[in-house]
């Protein structure tokens, strides 16, 4: 009997936690509906708006009357669909971030807390930091990268021929031109505003892994290389095969990496501050070795470490009984 009552008090709060999950998950969904809802009813103004960078390419390239097409009844429909998604979204974002904070942060200290909230703001502000970014420099160099294998002037000499009688402005070849349809042309402009406000979310990624001790400004140092090898990937795969896209979102992305390396080596230093407050460190220690980038120093730093003293310790005793064996 007393253990039937044990399984259920410890059921209890499982099934409030869950409870108190269904509430915030629905309330994130109904958030994220009448985003989609907003954002669906000025859907055309915020095509409009994305379309933007290759209606100026097509105007800077010699297209006076920028014309984009559907080929399909449904195709318009759906991709103001898809802009409502990623709209509703963006709007539900702060909705969504405030259930979060309020079913995890019953679990935490205080100075928990004060730590995770920063990280809850600054992720918006840097995602859209990283769509404006691709929206305003890297969509309209993707464009005019890959209208510029385009003849548009030759568009425009076809149309003035069809409209004088159906006569071919050119006496011979073919006039290549550019007819866009609207999803094909949108998906750049998404996926690109989509991989830079994730890339923009590094810093945040790399400084709460650093409250969490899973990262440090030494380690992220000695990946440097790593990094670099990792960054130029990811630039190759989520940009246009031009170089000059490609090295943009690498030089922001390391800059971003460098800036996370200053955030960490901050964390850390606001550790030893608390560590010397308390008593656990003396005024020259630190918790962190972070000007020591050498295995060799590696080494006798994790000999000095009392949770690594008796595993150098055993490798020396071990070390000792094998000479005396020889012996």
């Amino acid at each position: 009997m007393t253990d039937a009552n044990e399984i259920d008090d410890s059921a209890a709060p499982l099934i409030e936690h869950l409870a108190e999950l269904r509430t915030r998950l629905i309330r994130s969904v109904m958030a994220f509906v009448v985003g989609i809802i907003i954002t669906f009813s000025f859907g055309g103004y915020v095509l409009d708006f994305l379309l933007v960078p290759i209606e100026n390419t097509m105007r800077a390239l010699g297209n006076d009357n920028p014309v984009m097409q559907y080929t399909a009844p449904q195709e318009y429909f759906f991709t103001l669909i898809r802009i409502s998604m990623v709209g509703g979204f963006m709007l539900a974002f702060p909705v969504i971030g405030f259930q979060l904070w309020r079913f995890v942060a019953p679990g935490l200290y205080r100075n928990e807390r004060g730590a995770f909230l920063p990280f809850l703001i600054a992720s918006p502000v840097l995602f859209l930091l990283g769509a404006a970014f691709a929206h305003l420099v890297v969509v309209p160099l993707a464009m005019t990268f890959f209208l510029g294998f385009a003849d548009l002037p030759s568009y425009m000499a076809a149309m003035l021929g069809a409209e004088d009688g159906g006569q071919a402005a050119r006496t011979s070849g073919i006039d290549i031109v550019f007819n866009g349809k609207v999803n094909e042309s949108l998906d750049i402009t998404l996926k690109m505003i989509i991989a830079f406000g994730l890339c923009f979310q590094l810093p945040v990624l790399l400084t709460l892994m650093g409250k969490a001790g899973l990262a440090s400004s030494r380690g992220l140092k000695a990946m440097r290389k790593y990094a670099v090898v990792g960054i130029l990937l990811v630039a190759a795969l989520v940009t246009p095969p031009d170089v000059t896209t490609q090295l943009i979102l690498f030089v922001v992305v390391y800059g971003l990496y460098e800036i996370s390396i200053f955030l960490v080596a901050y964390v850390e230093r606001q550790k030893d501050v608390a560590a010397r407050k308390e008593g656990i460190i003396g005024e020259d220690e630190s918790l962190f070795d972070i000007d020591d980038d050498d295995d060799d120093d590696d080494d006798d730093n994790d000999a000095e470490d009392p949770l690594m003293k008796e595993f150098y310790d055993e490798d020396e005793t071990d070390a000792t009984d094998a000479e005396d064996h020889k012996t």
